[in-house]
């Protein structure tokens, strides 16, 4: 029997009121005032957290990072993954249905759309409306809104990577960059498609994450779910109702579908389109404590409790994916954190002079000539020694310390001189050390050799 495809449908969600909403509205104030706020920090004369891609440097706060660093870039994604993967273990998808962009950025176009349009009923009536100038006013009203909240979205975005405040005093003027243009406007109408036109159906046939999160799980990670024997058989409330026939908790009013940002009934079942947001916990709790009930009737569980155990999660040492999730994770945020501790912000290059690979000075000692690629990735000017470790006998004809700006790059070039009694003919390998003076503790080096007779 073959089956026709159902058209896909708008949602008009309920807007619902209690303790899981609360903190839906506490992420998404929260993760916005970051997003949004941080290109506007000012920190040491330049903004806090700045991608700058022209120069080459990643600043974040105190810290900043050049090309040869990105490896701390990596180790940062994938601890942000194993995180995930952990807080998937332990808590379900709670990241989807509280801080995930696409949850977050909706919630706030259906903010936008209730306060132009209206509750559910009367959005409802307003797109089964003809066109008058009351449909056109609140429709262009809506979507005005939701594009200038878009493009700012997409402004902020490219503020991480041109200086923000710069960025801002242009906009009066159109006086911005091609690329900052092109890539605030992709980015804005990536932010009004997804969030303020494809919305839940993003989570149900785009995310990737939905389809593999279950990979994931254990019977201890917290679910969303409906308790069937305490609500079942569900029916309405009647005051002619028989003494004595069985009725569940569940009134069966529904609230828990309308609530839902995807559309689903979770009385149904587990489902994959559950984001784990908690609305319809909210609307059942208000409805239990209206009908004298305790809450729970939708509540967060675990599937053991679900096959019939006490509902008591299993330590977290007891669970293996919990122990390598969070191994892993540990061992990444413990070598990240010992490498930004030890960094160093220089980087020291060697070339040597192949037009005169080895001559005799003026004391009859052989002299090879190099240059030195000195960059300073600090924020304040040093004064750099270099030194010459691991040929026994040689030395610098010039040791004067070398003053190179903040966040410059300098050529030096020197000599290495040995006596020829020293060495042997041939190459042998040195190395060059760069210390800055007023930190001698903090180097780096770069490895070379010296050509002999």
């Amino acid at each position: 029997m073959s089956t026709v495809p159902a058209l896909p449908i708008k949602l008009y969600p309920r807007l619902t009121r209690g303790r899981f909403n609360t903190w839906r509205v506490a992420f998404v104030v929260v993760t916005q005032l970051l997003y949004f706020g941080l290109p506007w920090l000012p920190w040491h004369g330049r903004q806090a957290v700045w991608l700058d891609l022209a120069g080459g440097r990643f600043h974040l706060f105190g810290l900043t990072l050049l090309p040869q660093d990105m490896v701390y870039l990596a180790a940062l994604l994938m601890a942000s993954a194993f995180g995930l993967f952990l807080w998937t273990t332990l808590s379900g998808r709670l990241w989807c249905g509280f801080s995930c962009p696409q949850t977050v950025y909706t919630e706030i176009m259906l903010w936008i759309e209730r306060w132009t349009e209206g509750k559910p009923a009367a959005r409802r009536a307003l797109d089964a409306a003809p066109w008058r100038l009351n449909k056109v006013m609140r429709k262009g009203g809506k979507h005005v809104l939701m594009a200038a909240f878009s493009l700012w979205t997409g402004l902020t975005l490219v503020g991480y990577f041109s200086p923000m405040r710069e960025l801002a005093a242009g906009l009066p003027t159109l006086a911005i960059g091609p690329w900052e243009a092109f890539w605030a406007l992709f980015y804005g109408g990536f932010t009004y498609l997804l969030a303020g036109v494809l919305r839940e159906k993003v989570c149900l046939h785009m995310c990737p994450y939905a389809r593999f999160q279950g990979a994931m799980f254990d019977p201890d990670t917290r679910l969303v779910a409906y308790d069937v024997p305490r609500g079942e058989p569900r029916g309405a409330l009647r005051k002619d109702a028989q003494p004595g026939v069985a009725r569940g908790d569940c009134v069966d009013c529904g609230l828990c579908v309308q609530v839902c940002p995807t559309g689903i009934d979770i009385r149904a079942g587990l489902q994959y389109e559950c984001i784990g947001c908690a609305a319809c916990i909210d609307a059942c709790d208000a409805v239990m404590d209206k009908i004298g009930a305790p809450h729970g009737l939708i509540r967060f569980t675990t599937q053991r409790a679900e096959d019939g155990g006490d509902g008591r999660p299993r330590r977290l040492w007891q669970r293996p994916r919990v122990l390598v999730y969070g191994g892993l994770l540990a061992m990444l945020l413990a070598l990240t954190a010992a490498g930004l501790l030890n960094h160093t912000p220089y980087k020291l290059d060697v070339l040597r002079d192949r037009a005169s690979l080895v001559r005799e000075g003026d004391d009859g000692w052989l002299e090879n000539s190099y240059s030195l690629r000195v960059m300073n990735g600090d924020e304040q000017a040093h004064r750099f020694r270099v030194e010459v470790v691991g040929l026994p006998g040689a030395r610098l004809r010039d040791d004067a310390p070398v003053l190179v700006p903040a966040l410059t790059v300098a050529t030096v070039g020197v000599r290495v001189a040995v006596d020829p009694g020293a060495v042997q003919r041939g190459s042998q390998p040195l190395r060059f050390v760069l210390r800055a003076v007023d930190a001698p503790h903090r180097y780096v080096s770069a490895d070379s050799s010296f050509i002999g007779e």
